[in-house]
């Protein structure tokens, strides 16, 4: 694919500068735009920020200058081709038709950043699109159909209930049945989940940010709406050696060439669902509002992805956050693991991009 330049107000703009602008303000962006989720650190009874990220450094260990969650990644860059097809709901810029360009970081869930790739890990996928300031879009989204708790409370438990008992190294089956029993939401969106098994690889993934979100289009109506990426290309299989199969694969596919998305956003009506365990009809309107085009792909390291805050309420004018309680706690927990990691000497990733063969 022939690659468009950037232009900012008209002027071209290349992609070392703007990995380069993305870095320096990465840390300013990061507290203004969690500022609000941050300062209130009581997300709801004993269910604070630190006690979430105490406990996945219960699971996982301290691992000094990586997320808590989601710590294994690899950086990604390329752009958004916007149809201009959302510019109808929202007034949001990212959306108008253009191009844009794409800072990003795909992981694997939980906060061991040297874990062995499984197939059956979450596999994350953090984007922010467009240059950094109030019109820059954040997302976070990860490859389920659904989120599977709808509270700080739930997501606590179910930490607790994936703790893996020393005898075997895995979660005490005990421990989990009686977190569903407590939480018949999280049982049906875990029914919900074992429908869509992962797919190979990661080019292949959809990836979803299951919460819902409004547009705000320019006479102020607000629109309730989801969105997912949607991938248009099969994934290479994952390496059969090595404890980085399903990252090998994606770097190797990534150098062949760009690997691409379109990004589906589905309008639902204020009947539909907030709470994110619960999927919306099927029949509802979606809206192809672009493709996204991976291009480059690199190790973490300063001035990438591996310094961004990907803050699921760092939204540009014309997007606004529901009233769903998992965004905020999202929010807090997100800018509570990057200041930890800001400030602590960093280990070199265990993806290490120059290392796989193409």
């Amino acid at each position: 694919m022939d690659q468009p330049p950037f232009t900012w107000r008209g002027t071209p703009v290349s992609r070392r500068a703007l990995l380069a602008g993305a870095g320096a303000v990465a840390a300013f962006l990061a507290v203004d735009l969690g500022a609000v989720a941050y300062a209130n650190n009581w997300m709801g009874g004993r269910f604070t920020r630190q006690a979430i990220i105490d406990r996945f450094q219960a699971l996982s260990g301290v691992h000094p200058g990586f997320r808590r969650n989601h710590a294994k990644g690899v950086a990604v860059s390329g752009r958004f081709e916007s149809t201009g097809a959302a510019a109808e709901l929202t007034v949001a810029t990212v959306l108008a038709a253009g191009v844009s360009p794409v800072v990003g970081r795909f992981s694997l869930g939980g906060g061991n950043p040297t874990v062995a790739d499984t197939p059956g890990a979450v596999r994350g996928f953090g984007v922010a699109i467009g240059f950094p300031g109030r019109d820059q879009w954040r997302s976070a989204m990860i490859n389920l159909p659904v989120f599977p708790v709808n509270s700080p409370e739930a997501f606590y438990d179910q930490l607790l209930a994936s703790a893996p008992d020393p005898a075997t190294g895995k979660p005490d089956p005990a421990a989990m049945a009686a977190f569903l029993a407590k939480y018949p939401a999280s049982k049906a969106a875990t029914a919900v989940i074992k429908q869509h098994p992962p797919t190979p690889g990661f080019a292949d993934s959809p990836f979803g940010g299951l919460n819902t979100f409004h547009f705000v289009d320019d006479s102020g109506v607000r629109t309730p709406v989801r969105w997912m990426l949607v991938p248009r290309q099969q994934a290479r299989p994952p390496a059969a050696t090595g404890p980085n199969g399903l990252f090998d694969a994606l770097i190797q596919q990534v150098k062949a060439g760009p690997v691409a998305w379109d990004l589906r956003v589905v309008v639902g009506t204020d009947q539909d669902p907030v709470d994110p365990t619960l999927p919306w009809p099927a029949d509802r309107r979606a809206v192809t509002a672009g493709t996204l085009v991976l291009d480059t792909i690199e190790t973490e390291s300063p001035g990438n992805a591996r310094d961004l805050n990907f803050d699921p309420l760092a939204l540009p004018h014309g997007m606004e956050p529901s009233d769903d309680p998992i965004l905020g706690a999202r929010s807090a927990v997100y800018a509570e693991s990057y200041r930890l990691r800001t400030g602590e000497p960093k280990s070199p990733s265990a993806v290490q991009v120059d290392e796989v063969a193409s």
